[in-house]
């Protein structure tokens, strides 16, 4: 790493994009993912969608509770 670094030529906001969506990428464990992807196949989806749908009846759940 050096001691200084030159900034005189950078741009401020470059990459910026006004309403850009951050994307949490979510890992997860191996064996889980694995069985995930089964039932993703047999019902013929996405894994996401399995994930989504399973993470809103808990969301569901937990707000009952509350």
């Amino acid at each position: 790493m050096r001691r200084e670094y030159d900034f005189s030529k950078g741009v401020r906001g470059k990459f910026y994009r006004k309403g850009a969506e951050l994307r949490l990428p979510i890992y997860l464990d191996p064996k889980l993912q694995s069985k995930l992807e089964r039932i993703a196949r047999r019902k013929g989806k996405d894994v996401s969608e399995i994930v989504n749908q399973w993470l809103r009846k808990d969301v569901e759940l937990f707000e009952d509770l509350a």
